[in-house]
């Protein structure tokens, strides 16, 4: 018979069969709605698919985020920025220590994510560039269990994340990110639900063919930091953001992106892209200072795997 157990921050579903440990998250921040809604509709229905291993499912990680209904917590803090965390330090820091002992004991790891109420983001699946070779092939497979039209590879090297408690902890990972700003979008629950019933299948846990989606654009960007959402295309001044690009856009370098404007003063920038390629970010709060970054273009225009090093 199978097992499911849950508690106020998780639910775990064991079958009968032994296999795998695997970890499902999402509300890491808490203005990222689909994927916890994606989460908990998992939570309900592997109880009745699952055949060998353990699934915890984690829908909300940061509750006080979520009820802030903010990136952060009431305490001020990213919870994405200061794993491995603290269990007897502020709201953020005891969650952030929870999901990393939780991550430390998983056989793989997905987090799922949107953009949040700031950014937009083309859907994506991406995982850290891990130093050891095995576990990088790992993680490159189950990021191709997820029908997304883009594949990032970036930084292994950056702290603080529930990935690098993976990384540490020598756990496969793969992050989700699609979709964000205000309102709900069912499309991303839909993929996030049908790309993990994918991995499970993939790693023998669930009867079924797995299902590999069409060639995808796939960069592995080994360069520093290139995978830090929050330093790219820094506005130029303080004022509305009027974009001139899509999301999933392919652009020209020195192409137009879209301009500041400022009512107030009535001074108008011009933005440029500053490299070509698909234009996976885009701000969706339209009043910026200077410095938020408007953006974020995957420097590739064709389909395929392509390398960029240091």
């Amino acid at each position: 018979m199978k097992e499911r157990i849950e508690n106020e921050l998780a639910t775990v579903i064991a079958a009968e069969q032994q296999g795998p440990a695997v970890l499902i998250s999402a509300g890491v921040h808490g203005d990222e709605y689909e994927p916890m809604v994606a989460a908990v509709e998992l939570a309900a229905i592997l109880p009745g698919m699952l055949t060998h291993g353990q699934v915890t499912v984690v829908p909300v990680v940061n509750p006080d985020a979520y009820g802030w209904g903010s990136r952060q917590g009431s305490d001020g803090l990213d919870l994405a920025r200061i794993c491995p965390g603290n269990h007897i330090g502020s709201a953020s820091e005891a969650y952030a220590a929870r999901i990393s002992s939780m991550i430390e004991q998983a056989d793989y790891y997905v987090d799922m994510h949107t953009g949040g109420l700031t950014y937009e983001i083309h859907p994506l699946a991406g995982y850290m560039l891990h130093p050891d070779e095995g576990i990088l092939d790992i993680q490159r497979q189950m990021a191709r269990c997820f029908d997304v039209p883009l594949i990032w590879g970036t930084d292994y090297r950056p702290q603080g994340r529930t990935l690098s408690v993976a990384r540490d902890a020598k756990v496969p990972a793969v992050y989700l990110e699609f979709g964000g700003g205000t309102g709900f979008r069912r499309q991303v629950v839909d993929t996030y639900v049908a790309g993990v019933i994918n991995l499970l299948r993939y790693l023998g846990m669930i009867e079924g063919e797995v299902s590999r989606s069409p060639e995808p654009y796939w960069l592995e960007d080994h360069r520093p930091d290139s995978g830090y959402l929050q330093g790219k295309m820094p506005s130029p001044a303080e004022g509305i953001l009027m974009a001139g690009v899509a999301l999933g856009e392919t652009v020209s370098a020195g192409q137009y992106f879209g301009r500041i404007f400022d009512p107030v003063s009535g001074v108008s920038h011009s933005v440029s892209a500053d490299v070509a390629g698909i234009v996976f970010l885009k701000r969706a709060i339209v009043k910026v200072k200077s410095g938020d970054a408007l953006g974020g273009i995957l420097p590739i225009t064709q389909k395929g795997k392509h390398t960029i090093y240091e």
